[in-house]
């Protein structure tokens, strides 16, 4: 008998969070959970991916996501969001401490004009090494582009969060994330793109965070 110690003492795994949200809007599917749905479970770079849903709501999305780190401690969290109206997969580059709702989110609720985190700085950058990212999807076919913006609703809420999250420990040490927004599945709306570009896309995105932990031209930090 072959005796291979390193099934005696395996090492543990390495997470990779990627959330999607429920639909909103009056949406009936939610492409960004799809998305998630679909990249659960497969393993990316000795990281295996785990896949969650979050509310579409302002504060429940944040508890969320926070109790999913405490109990994953992903090393690489990656948040996926709709923006309909937009043609490419979108990373984003900055999330912004403000809440600027201009629909209600799935509860209701429609804060303006508030913080996103009460003590927080005016904005952090996404600690994922976004050019790398976006050459990877280009490189599969992908439309993909830098977003300067993630909005103000609950993706920016999300994004924010996340990175506040982080900057305040939570997670091992050197986790990293962000936010990458997707444009509507084939039949939404327009522009869009077919279920299954947008899973190849972001699956090359993923690999690309694994394989690259920061770009040269972007450091990760916060600007007050």
């Amino acid at each position: 008998m072959i005796n291979d110690t390193r099934h005696l003492t395996p090492a543990p795994d390495q997470v990779i969070l990627l959330t999607g949200f429920d639909p909103f809007g009056g949406d009936p599917l939610n492409p960004s959970w799809l998305i998630a749905q679909a990249l659960h479970g497969q393993r990316i770079g000795g990281h295996r991916v785990v896949a969650a849903q979050l509310p579409t709501v302002f504060g429940l999305s944040l508890q969320r996501l926070a109790a999913l780190v405490h109990t994953h401690q992903p090393a690489l969290t990656v948040c996926l969001g709709l923006a309909g109206g937009r043609s490419a997969l979108s990373l984003e580059r900055i999330g912004i401490n403000i809440n600027d709702a201009r629909i209600p989110d799935n509860t209701g609720a429609q804060p303006i004009d508030t913080p996103v985190a009460t003590e927080g700085p005016a904005a952090y950058f996404a600690s994922l090494p976004i050019k790398a990212m976006l050459r990877a999807v280009q490189r599969a076919g992908l439309p993909c582009e830098v977003s300067q913006t993630a909005g103000t609703f609950v993706c920016n809420h999300v994004l924010y969060g996340l990175l506040h999250l982080l900057a305040q420990g939570a997670g091992p040490a050197g986790a990293r994330g962000g936010f990458v927004h997707v444009p509507w599945l084939t039949g939404q709306g327009a522009p869009h793109l077919p279920l299954r570009d947008m899973v190849r896309g972001i699956h090359a995105a993923l690999w690309a965070a694994v394989l690259a932990p920061q770009d040269i031209s972007l450091q990760a930090g916060a600007t007050h």
